[in-house]
């Protein structure tokens, strides 16, 4: 079986990756997973200073825009961790890859995130 991931990597404001990573540990990813997301990967990057990186896997195009649309349109979201994540964006990028199902599983085990934003 084939899957969509969403690799989704932010370059933070200086200074608030800490802050930011508190917010999706225990607030975004919790409200993602509770929204039936597969949540495959997150947490810093390891080759820049004040960049995260968030992976997700879809069934298809059309899963990943109806599930985003739900979730990001949902008051849960704009009234809950919204602004404590975008307010500490300075960019983003989206990438989409389709990869097994072998290659979900082993991102998502290589990959388990840390509770310590500053690990390399």
């Amino acid at each position: 079986m084939k899957r969509l991931i969403e690799i989704r990597t932010y370059r933070l404001k200086p200074g608030t990756l800490p802050a930011f990573h508190e917010a999706v540990h225990t607030q975004a990813v919790p409200m993602l997973r509770i929204k039936g997301m597969d949540v495959v990967a997150y947490g810093r990057c390891d080759h820049e200073e004040e960049t995260y990186h968030l992976v997700r896997a879809y069934e298809s195009r059309e899963a990943l825009q109806a599930e985003q649309a739900a979730f990001y349109g949902s008051a849960e979201w704009r009234e809950g961790p919204r602004s404590a994540l975008v307010d500490r964006i300075e960019t983003y990028l989206n990438t989409l890859l389709w990869v097994s199902q072998e290659a979900v599983d082993s991102m998502r085990s290589l990959n388990t995130p840390s509770d310590a934003p500053n690990r390399r």
